[in-house]
């Protein structure tokens, strides 16, 4: 089992804190970079980080990728 609930909560919960001061956005694109900039955001501070469990995973999703893809 990989554990990501928290990772998730805490990724929308910044999105919705971010994208709270601004009542009136002028498009879904600017909406959607908001978004974009948050999770790069997270992606880079999360880049060295492991998983819990991901090293029992791995295995199992590799050969599922190698199913779907190859």
């Amino acid at each position: 089992m990989i554990y990501t609930t928290n990772a998730i909560e805490r990724t929308i919960k910044e999105i919705r804190k971010r994208l709270k001061p601004m009542n009136s956005l002028n498009s879904l694109e600017a909406a959607e970079k908001i978004v974009y900039l948050t999770i790069q955001d997270f992606n880079e501070k999360w880049a060295g980080r492991k998983l819990r469990g991901f090293a029992e995973a791995q295995e199992a999703l590799e050969r599922m990728f190698e199913e779907r893809y190859c």
